[in-house]
């Protein structure tokens, strides 16, 4: 249990029926007139929505306590994904539906920080680029400008990104894991 007085950026709270929300922002505010509240910003771990809440300023909110690992991703099984704990060797399903669009940069090996509370996986957190091999592209033309200079290329992970011309296949390149984009080349 924390009150409002003690709320951070990032912290997890447990509100609404044991639903986790983080903070996203938060503001304590002092009218000239009537009592202190605080008013926050909050994000839903599970599904990602965003709301606003005020709470009046020294109330008693239930914290959560969010686990976060560094984990090597081993393998996938149907729609769950396989990960291992780096300390203690344990392995650690995780629902596809968690791991979501991070399972388009994911290759065996791969490290990335897993989120728990009370044993269940809340969500994977990448690195902000990692390293893959273009599987596939097309020969860029030199002449060829109506796409802006850029071509889709298949990742060894099979997803699709947009390259420059003059990428070719078995290059490795670095991708930006939030949005995707092409960032360069690896020498």
């Amino acid at each position: 249990m924390a009150t409002t007085n003690d709320l951070k950026n990032g912290m997890v709270l447990k509100l609404d029926g044991g639903k986790l929300w983080t903070v996203v922002e938060f503001q304590h505010v002092k009218p000239g007139k009537g009592p202190a509240f605080v008013r926050t910003k909050l994000k839903e771990v599970l599904s990602g929505k965003v709301v606003e809440k005020t709470f009046n300023a020294g109330i008693k909110v239930e914290t959560a306590n969010v686990d976060k690992r560094t984990m090597q991703y081993s393998y996938r099984d149907g729609d769950t994904f396989i990960f291992m704990d780096l300390d203690t060797y344990d392995q650690v399903p995780v629902e596809a539906a968690t791991v979501g669009d991070a399972a388009n940069y994911l290759l065996e090996g791969f490290e990335a920080l897993v989120a728990q509370n009370e044993g269940v996986p809340l969500y994977i957190e990448l690195p902000a680029a990692v390293e893959l091999v273009i599987a596939e592209t097309e020969p860029g033309l030199q002449g060829d400008r109506s796409t802006g200079g850029t071509k889709p290329a298949t990742l060894e992970t099979g997803a699709e990104i947009q390259v420059p011309l003059f990428v070719t296949t078995g290059e490795k390149v670095k991708v930006d894991t939030r949005d995707g984009s092409y960032l360069g080349r690896v020498k």
